[in-house]
């Protein structure tokens, strides 16, 4: 049986999709570990399972529900994807950003990207959250490497800038506003699913990483070749510091993530009344 191409495949998704969705979300959001709340401020209009979409990737962690979900939020058309996909699940690389080209297709402009991550930076705490303005990949590829055609975006993707400095000063502004602190800094992502050694914190500190996670980077870069205006956002769940490092369980990670949400929701939400 013929394989299909990246392409076919996106031809087939986006058709079948534009066929069940009556609005055009410009917005889309990436809803990581724990972080489910927005969700529940969606006006929602329709929900569509991961398993019933043609050549989509299916959420293998409990913690992801693996729905799309298309309606508004603070009066714009928006579509959150409840549950990514990683690395260590066994998917390519471009499985995992197959979405956000998906996505793109259907009319997406803006893309909030949003984790859960550990803190490498001494000064930003357990239950906060940072900006992410820059990244170090250590997955060891990238979702462009391979299948290639010109109307998937450039060959080559400058990443000078993948996040946008617009989308960051908006949101810092409404943080100022509503006395909510956040960090700025770069983060790092490994393949996982093990969590880091302190060896391997004391690396991460070295090269410039002030948070660890194992996702939104092939997002990150599928999304700088197709031209969204990307917003990178974690919710730091614990604190990586190699010389005090206790053990770590999925479910504190997920208990932090929830703890924080409210936070990050209102940050969202306000930041769509301005996009």
């Amino acid at each position: 049986m013929k394989q299909l191409s990246i392409m076919e495949k996106l031809k087939e998704t986006s058709s079948f999709l534009l066929n069940i969705i009556n609005t055009k979300p410009t917005i889309g959001v990436v809803l990581g570990t724990g972080l489910n709340a927005l969700s529940n401020e969606i006006l929602t209009i329709t929900e569509i399972n991961y398993s019933d979409i043609p050549h989509f990737p299916l959420s293998t962690l409990e913690s992801h529900h693996g729905q799309l979900q298309i309606g508004t939020l603070s009066n714009k058309n928006i579509i959150a994807m409840k549950g990514r996909f990683h690395y260590y699940e066994g998917y390519s690389m471009q499985d995992i950003a197959f979405p956000i080209r998906v996505l793109k297709e259907i009319g997406v402009q803006t893309l909030i990207i949003s984790n859960a991550a550990g803190s490498l930076n001494p000064l930003f705490k357990r239950g906060s959250i940072m900006i992410i303005d820059d990244y170090i990949n250590l997955l060891g590829t990238t979702p462009l490497v391979g299948e290639w055609h010109h109307s998937m975006g450039p060959r080559i993707v400058d990443m000078s800038q993948p996040y946008s400095q617009n989308l960051i000063a908006k949101i810092e502004e409404i943080a100022l506003k509503n006395q909510i602190k956040l960090n700025k800094g770069v983060y790092a992502a490994m393949s996982g699913p093990c969590l880091e050694t302190k060896a391997e914190y004391r690396m991460l500190k070295l090269i410039g990483a002030d948070a660890i996670g194992m996702s939104t980077i092939p997002e990150t870069i599928v999304a700088a070749q197709i031209g969204l205006e990307t917003l990178g956002l974690s919710i730091l769940t614990d604190e990586c510091l190699p010389d005090a490092l206790s053990t770590l369980t999925l479910d504190e990670i997920i208990a932090v993530a929830n703890s924080t949400e409210p936070q990050l929701t209102l940050l969202v939400k306000e930041l769509l009344k301005e996009i």
